[in-house]
């Protein structure tokens, strides 16, 4: 058991680092051709949509874009498709690891949601397939024939998604699966509608017609939203790290103010790349929605995971705590980890419990004893320091008793 936590750690974090890669490859590569496009220079003559010259590296580039296709196809034609389904398929798996298997204690809340955990994962998976049929819904419809109306039709559905996940998740799993959900729709459209509509036009030239222009614009409007959706997954992809942002009465509103947040942001750069004015104002009301959001996630203090701990006790708790030696763990935690991770914590400096962990009840230990047993047994990362001066004994203490009993 001892060998298969460690190796199940490990393989999260090499998941992680592979999804966290080929995020900012697929990001990168986004943001740089919504801004190639923007600032292209249309005042040319030719069959050319546009023209741009750049520098890097030490040598200049010139670029230009066709709007249906040029006149023959070229030898060497980059396609731009592996940093989206690369990041979709190790993101899922990534979730599959830390909130399928390990649903009891990420996933799963009994305070919001009494349900099994079987029964958390089958949400879990509608849900973010349900988040692609509904989006791709209002696109195809006769509503999403206005770009304007079909971004706040989005909005809407993403409101209700946030508000959704919250009632029937943990804080931290809401807010992940909202991200979840969110880069769901961006992978499934360069798969679905972008690549697809690119074959199209390929195929059309190797046949020797002539492509018809609606396939491009439909790829670029789904880029467009792809574009404007990606600061807010990052966010949402984060914040399991910050209990302020998940672990909060109104995590859901400050969900939705963050896709605001992210078209404020994402307006200024497109306005800037496409040379259509400095519109400084938006950087205003990013600032207003973010201390919006900050005080939102203490008025008041509400903290889910508070909540978690404080009623029922899951059966694989309950085993935890009435297993031999655990009276023994219990003490070395509340005695060297408590003073920090508590409701009112008496470390000087530290104002709330880190990442929203308690360790002061009998029931929040069993709940955490998997990163106990890494982060205070395996290695010596808690405490930082070894403030609380743990000794080499106790910390075998704790090795021993999770190996016993997990």
């Amino acid at each position: 058991m001892y060998d298969l936590t460690v190796a199940m750690d490990w393989l999260e974090f090499a998941v992680r680092w592979t999804h966290v890669i080929t995020a900012m490859a697929w990001i990168g590569s986004s943001f740089y051709f919504i801004a190639l496009d923007l600032g292209l220079n249309r005042n040319i003559a030719g069959p050319a949509d546009g023209e741009e010259w750049q520098v890097h590296g030490g040598g200049f580039y010139h670029i230009q874009k066709y709007l249906i296709a040029p006149e023959a196809m070229p030898e060497h034609l980059t396609w731009f498709k592996w940093e989206s389904y690369s990041t979709w398929l190790s993101g899922f798996f990534l979730l599959f690891l830390v909130y399928y298997l390990g649903a009891d204690l990420y996933l799963v809340d009994p305070n919001v949601a009494d349900i099994s955990t079987l029964s958390a994962i089958a949400i879990s998976v509608a849900s973010i397939a349900f988040g692609w049929i509904a989006y791709d819904f209002l696109c195809k419809s006769k509503l999403g024939e206005s770009p304007t109306i079909l971004m706040l039709l989005l909005y809407a559905l993403l409101v209700c998604m946030a508000y959704g996940y919250t009632q029937a998740f943990s804080g931290r799993a809401a807010l992940l699966h909202l991200g979840a959900f969110t880069a769901t729709i961006m992978s499934a459209n360069v798969f679905f509608i972008i690549m697809p509509n690119q074959r199209i036009v390929v195929a059309d030239l190797k046949a020797g017609r002539t492509p018809d222009a609606k396939y491009g614009k439909i790829a670029k409007l789904r880029s467009t939203h792809n574009n404007y959706l990606t600061l807010p997954v990052i966010f949402f992809m984060l914040s399991n790290h910050y209990p302020l942002a998940f672990a909060t009465e109104y995590n859901w509103i400050i969900a939705s103010l963050i896709f605001l947040m992210g078209v404020t942001i994402r307006h200024y750069f497109n306005s800037k790349h496409a040379r259509n004015g400095n519109p400084t104002w938006t950087w205003l009301a990013t600032a207003i929605l973010f201390l919006i959001v900050a005080w939102l996630s203490t008025a008041p203090l509400y903290m889910n995971e508070k909540n978690e701990t404080a009623n029922k006790v899951t059966p694989v708790q309950q085993s935890l705590m009435q297993s031999e030696g655990f009276e023994e763990v219990a003490t070395i935690v509340q005695g060297r980890c408590a003073m920090c991770h508590a409701d009112e914590p008496s470390w000087e400096g530290i104002v709330w419990p880190p990442k929203g962990v308690r360790l002061e009840t009998h029931q929040q230990i069993a709940q955490h004893a998997e990163a106990i047993f890494i982060q205070s047994g395996v290695t010596h990362a808690m405490p930082p320091a070894n403030v609380s001066q743990i000794t080499d004994e106790e910390r075998a203490r704790l090795i021993a008793w999770y190996r016993e009993n997990r």
